[in-house]
């Protein structure tokens, strides 16, 4: 255990300062940490824009329990540990010849804290991180170990794998994998906002992942945007294109250069573009693991609307151009497929997230924050749980219809509110 010490979160805009920071690196060790603490959470990677994580009791991570990785080729499965950056797990994956069905936008991410807040990247047929969970090893408090199996227990492990924290710290985690796959990634720019409205089902359903990216910067016509398109161009039995991309598309035009998602960002943090075949884990990300993410000097809100109000919501927010275009870095759209996890945003119904890179200035994003609730919310959005929202918790807990089973799980599970903190607290415990 080190000293009291403030802790940051990597964008900078929370901090609080734990009881003890502690980096077991045995699963008994952290048993014996839940068995004596009154109080505690787990740290991920550290980038949740949300303060899930925060704690005044002991603050635990899990990046220093021993890497090792088990594949199951006959039932195709891999054993992590929950502390492993997906970047890392990615690498060992393919060098066995295996593969995620999806990647995250950033690789940075630990598997536990992503599978946690139900992270996602993008694609019609792609569901969320936290959907391809086969069974977690949980440490709960007072210290036992349990093993919650998505086939064996299916009355609680819905809750389990979308837990944010309030469950215990998942010390390993299994997860479906498929044999390894290239990718191709393609970047069309200048799209235009009546042909991304019009034709959202035809954009998005372009390759196996598809991200639009926009400023929101005010036209006459509406703001233009750039679309990432990530083909897988080997898979069995067929892969998504067999032909060259067109030159252009719906009227935008194929870069040919490397482009960044943010306006001025530098191109060589990204994963590579322009066509070129490569792994998976290389091309599914936006950022490459070995550089920054995004920007660094940020805040984010992503809100997740039915597939149904796709057309609707994109419509709403690019007409909120003028409003929000001087707070805005950039604006990504992308899809979520449907699943059956209790706290998933897309629990019950694909989705589209609408996920706003703003400047790093929280007394002028919070109410451009209100205005994208105030468009969104009508048609049934839903905040990714790590990112900053001016949602209230009871606001939250409406819209997932078994929260009030979750909350009676977190009950049992933890009932004198150990893994509880400011943000829990109010949700689980109204």
């Amino acid at each position: 255990m080190t000293a009291p010490v403030t802790v940051t979160n990597w964008a900078g805009n929370l901090t609080f300062t734990p009881a003890g920071r502690h980096r077991p690196a045995t699963v008994a060790e952290v048993r014996r940490l839940a068995a004596r603490s009154p109080r505690w959470r787990v740290l991920g990677s550290g980038h949740s824009f949300s303060p899930l994580a925060a704690t005044s009791g002991d603050l635990l991570s899990l990046e220093a329990l021993p890497r090792v990785v088990e594949v199951d080729t006959a039932g195709r499965t891999a054993s992590v540990p929950g502390g492993v950056t997906y970047a890392w797990l990615a690498g060992e994956l393919h060098r066995r010849g295996w593969a995620l069905p999806a990647m995250a936008s950033l690789p940075h991410l630990s598997a536990a804290g992503a599978i946690a807040t139900a992270t996602h990247g993008s694609g019609d047929t792609v569901g969320c991180l936290s959907a391809g969970v086969r069974t977690l090893d949980v440490v709960v408090p007072g210290g036992d170990l349990v093993t919650v199996d998505r086939d064996a227990d299916p009355g609680t492990f819905p809750g389990h794998a979308v837990s944010l924290g309030a469950l215990g710290a998942v010390v390993r985690v299994t997860l479906d994998v498929v044999p390894a796959y290239s990718v191709r990634q393609d970047v069309y720019e200048d799209l235009a906002a009546a042909a991304l409205v019009e034709r959202f089902d035809e954009v998005m359903s372009a390759a196996h992942s598809v991200s639009v990216f926009t400023g929101l910067r005010p036209r006459p016509d509406g703001p233009r945007s750039r679309v990432w398109r990530k083909a897988v161009i080997d898979a069995s039995p067929a892969p998504d294109v067999s032909v060259e991309p067109p030159p252009t598309w719906l009227g935008s035009v194929r870069a040919d250069e490397p482009r960044h998602p943010l306006p001025g960002g530098d191109p060589a943090a990204c994963t590579e573009q322009l066509g070129r075949p490569g792994p998976w884990h290389e091309r599914l990300p936006h950022f490459r693991a070995g550089a920054v993410p995004s920007r660094g000097a940020e805040l984010q809100s992503e809100l997740l609307v039915p597939r149904d109000s796709a057309r609707a919501a994109v419509a709403g927010v690019l007409g909120l151009a003028a409003e929000l275009a001087p707070v805005v870095q950039t604006c990504e759209i992308r899809t979520v497929a449907a699943d059956t996890l209790w706290l998933s945003p897309a629990y019950g119904r694909d989705v589209v997230g609408v996920h706003v890179t703003w400047v790093p200035d929280p007394v002028a994003v919070l109410p451009a924050v209100r205005r994208l609730h105030a468009v969104l919310d009508p048609l049934g959005a839903r905040p990714h749980w790590g990112k900053v929202t001016t949602a209230d918790p009871a606001e939250l807990a409406a819209r997932y219809p078994r929260f009030d089973d979750f909350r009676r799980l977190a009950a049992d599970v933890d009932p004198r509110g150990v893994l509880g903190n400011e943000f829990l607290d109010p949700l689980l415990r109204p």
